[in-house]
């Protein structure tokens, strides 16, 4: 981890609130740590957001609703887990033996989260302001799109289409740290989709894109 810090030259007061933001809470649970990373991830989520809500507002001649969906698609799970992925940081995330293997996507994107909050309270906010920006601007110049917007998607078909639709929650299993959600779509109390993700709003997403599929809508 410390090679990453110094390729941005970032050179750490504290070592430690690093480790913490990459642990997760089944490791501190195995290993009686007090911390693990979801108080860091409350902190780098609200600095992420004014890092690139600063870099829309001073670059780009927007509305206020299309910075807002801009900065939705930069700052999101599957974003965050592209930024873990290009630093290498994932390799130094630990898990307790429940989690071992892959490393659910929305830990490590959450992670990211809790390593910005790490920086921020370790070299403050123009310092990882500049970090944020070296690794996300890339993105933004290039116009990666890291969200398919499938719910919008359905939702404006079913409103031309005059049809009712809701989610619904038909499963909810494992232990509290690593729930996995099961979520379909009705349209007209018919099932259309399913979705089985980590969180309840990726499960949507993925019973939406199913639907839009049978619907054949684009």
């Amino acid at each position: 981890m410390k090679e990453i810090l110094r390729k941005y030259g970032i050179i750490p007061n504290d070592i430690k609130i690093y480790e913490i933001a990459l642990c997760h809470s089944s490791y501190a649970n195995e290993h009686k740590d007090k911390y693990d990373y979801e108080r860091l991830e409350f902190l780098g989520d609200a600095v992420l957001e004014l890092a690139i809500s600063d870099y829309l507002y001073k670059n780009y001649e927007q509305d206020e609703g299309d910075m807002t969906k801009k900065r939705a698609n930069y700052v999101c799970e599957d974003a965050n887990y592209e930024y873990m992925q290009k630093l290498g940081l994932y390799k130094y995330i630990k898990v307790g033996n429940g989690e071992v293997g892959e490393v659910k996507k929305v830990i490590v994107a959450d992670i990211f989260e809790a390593f910005i909050g790490a920086m921020y309270l370790d070299q403050g906010f123009f310092k990882v302001k500049d970090f944020i920006l070296e690794v996300v601007t890339p993105y933004i110049i290039e116009r990666t799109n890291f969200i398919n917007d499938y719910k919008s998607i359905l939702q404006e078909a079913m409103q031309t289409d005059r049809r009712s639709f809701y989610y619904d929650v038909i499963d909810e299993s494992g232990p509290a740290h690593a729930k996995v959600f099961t979520v379909v779509v009705r349209i007209d109390d018919v099932v259309y989709g399913k979705g089985i993700a980590s969180s309840k709003k990726e499960a949507e997403r993925l019973a939406a894109k199913e639907a839009l599929e049978k619907l054949a809508v684009k």
